[in-house]
């Protein structure tokens, strides 16, 4: 759907709160608001987006502008939801404070004393990371974030035991690296120590008495919602297209948050007011201070020559800090699919800002954010506007650049070394998970829990995904990752390496062959006894099973699993199989093919 035809009109249908000062007129700073954040709509093709701004102790102006479903014409208001994404990570760090204060933990006590089944890949780790470490982004592990998004799973416990799995980039504190997964281990710390889901601490702790009453912390939840957003992306440029609702799952304490903007700004007042609401103390004082002072380093670089009084970022406890035009600014945003936010404040200037949006991966949270900022501190006013059209401009650039260089890195007039349904299987990663390839007609497909890509042949032995979606696929966008296909010694196809985290080598996803269903009349004529020089092996059934089993005297008996016409992998040992001939509707042979060589056995 073309979003040229959006009008102010939409405006119109939003609601509006707005405070009024000691002397009964509307802020000034405020004035002419309402047109500037109109025109964005059209501007960034979004479908819709809700702003909330808080100044001292009260909510100063909240509104809706566009639609928060496109198809059915329901426009945004403040009271719309929308998925925070991980502006969900302060309220999961804010816990630990509670249990803290409690009395509980220990911010420099090991994360492995509260989950004593947790692993690292290296022994250092385990003897060096803190809680404080998991709250900071500082443990030496990358993102990793393919882990959860392509291969999610409801069970905490099983995302835990991921994590030993998952290579480091850097020495535990040594550099910043945004981590998803240490933020899920802090809601398994808390779930441990309180006994309750960290979706019923989120409520009881903060949703209660912060009186946000619409917000969730399930995707169901969202769904359900009274006023639930739709999340939309553009494509190509100008169109908007319907996003499916994305489950995070187990990864919830990492972002899954539902809310509006008005329930934010409540968040938003406790913290500007040292963790305080309507006078009641719902966080430590003390936790406050500690959580929006600087405990990572993240960008150590001067400020560039487009934005000079823009510097410092570094990261607090779910938090990331910043010096904005002289300005002490803390902030969060988010993203998950259809949906993106910001959530910010200014503690020395007691001003707030919550910007929500159902458009995925965009510039508006940031860019309202910034130009409300510059009226609200009363700062010389930035283009914003033509900012972030020249970032979006260059970046557009960039990924061009990069197509290029790949199709110069293209070996051509090559082809893959098997039949593709030799390539099909289940592949295999501890750290990560299982996806299945199959073959169908002439195409690959990679089948995740979440995802389905169709793999397009680039050279050799290696493809490039493409996602499929709604029976299309989207030829348009490549993913940024590949599949390159690895051969055992007996030349088949093994296993895939797939840099699914740009920070580490390639994962290596390991080879099963998919198990093809034989039914037992069949599976009765590959039995019998055959001959190899000296021996004699023996192919059966047992009772009513399908199940061909194999049996060569002085070993254990083996498992046979079929995997193609008249083939099969024996269960247990990678690289051996057997291959039957059939001549005249008959079995006569039977091939056995291992790693040391190929050896056919007549049938008796």
């Amino acid at each position: 759907m073309n979003v040229k035809w959006f009008t102010l009109l939409c405006v119109a249908c939003a609601a509006q709160i707005l405070a009024q000062n000691k002397a009964g007129k509307p802020d000034k700073s405020l004035a002419g608001l309402d047109a500037e954040l109109a025109q964005l709509t059209e501007k960034w093709h979004a479908a819709g987006f809700a702003v909330a701004i808080v100044k001292k102790d009260k909510v100063i102006y909240a509104k809706g502008f566009g639609y928060r479903n496109l198809e059915k014409k329901l426009p945004v208001t403040p009271h719309t939801q929308f998925a925070v994404g991980s502006c969900t990570k302060a309220f999961t760090c804010a816990l630990l404070g509670l249990l803290r204060e409690d009395k509980k933990l220990q911010f420099d006590e090991s994360p492995i004393q509260y989950i004593p089944e947790l692993r690292f890949s290296k022994p250092e780790m385990n003897n060096l990371i803190t809680i404080r470490d998991l709250m900071t982004h500082r443990t030496g592990l990358p993102r990793h974030d393919y882990s959860w998004y392509l291969f999610p799973a409801y069970s905490r416990d099983s995302l835990v035991m991921r994590i030993a799995h998952q290579e480091p980039f850097a020495a535990v504190r040594e550099k910043y690296y945004y981590n998803n997964f240490m933020f899920l281990l802090q809601g398994v710390i808390a779930e441990r120590l309180t006994g309750k889901s960290w979706e019923e601490n989120i409520s009881s702790f903060f949703f209660e008495p912060l009186q946000m009453k619409s917000s969730t912390t399930t995707i169901d939840g969202l769904r359900k919602g009274a006023e639930a957003a739709t999340g939309y992306a553009v494509k190509n440029k100008t169109t908007i297209e319907k996003m499916d609702y994305y489950d995070i799952a187990g990864m919830g304490p990492a972002g899954s948050i539902n809310s509006s903007v008005t329930e934010m700004a409540n968040w938003v007042i406790t913290w500007i007011n040292g963790g305080r609401l309507n006078g009641k103390q719902i966080l430590p004082e003390g936790y406050v201070k500690e959580a929006i002072s600087s405990h990572t380093v993240v960008n150590a670089s001067p400020p560039d020559k487009e934005t000079p009084d823009i510097l410092m970022g570094n990261y607090g406890y779910g938090w990331f800090i910043s010096a904005y035009k002289g300005h002490y600014r803390v902030e969060h945003g988010g993203n998950i699919d259809g949906f993106s936010a910001n959530v910010s404040f200014f503690p020395s200037d007691s001003i707030g800002i919550v910007v929500l949006t159902n458009q995925n991966g965009s510039v508006l949270p940031s860019l309202v954010r910034n130009l409300v900022a510059d009226r609200m501190l009363g700062l010389k006013r930035t283009d914003w506007n033509s900012y972030y059209s020249k970032r979006m401009e260059d970046a557009e650039k960039q990924q061009e650049a990069a197509k290029k260089a790949a199709r110069s890195a293209q070996k051509n007039n090559t082809r893959y070394s098997h039949s593709l349904y030799e390539y099909a299987g289940t592949y295999y990663h501890p750290g990560y998970g299982t996806f299945n390839l199959t073959a169908e007609r002439d195409s690959l497909f990679a089948k995740t829990k979440h995802k389905t890509f169709w793999l397009k042949h680039y050279h050799y032995d290696v493809f490039i995904p493409y996602e499929k979606h709604k029976g299309k696929i989207d030829t348009t966008a490549s993913i940024n990752f590949r599949f390159n296909f690895i051969t055992d010694e007996n030349g088949d196809i093994a296993s895939a390496l797939i840099k699914l985290e740009p920070a580490v080598d390639a994962l290596e996803f390991k080879r099963t062959p998919l198990k093809t269903e034989v039914n037992r009349e069949v599976l009765t004529r590959y039995t019998g006894e055959y001959e190899l020089p000296g021996v004699t092996v023996r192919f059966y059934l047992k009772g009513q099973e399908a199940i061909l089993y194999l049996l060569v005297p002085g070993q254990p008996e083996y498992e046979l699993i079929p995997i193609g016409k008249n083939m099969f992998a024996i269960k247990g040992l990678d690289g051996f199989k057997v291959q039957f001939t059939e001549a005249a509707d008959n079995i006569t042979e039977a091939a056995f093919i291992q790693p040391n060589g190929t050896f056919v056995a007549k049938r008796k």
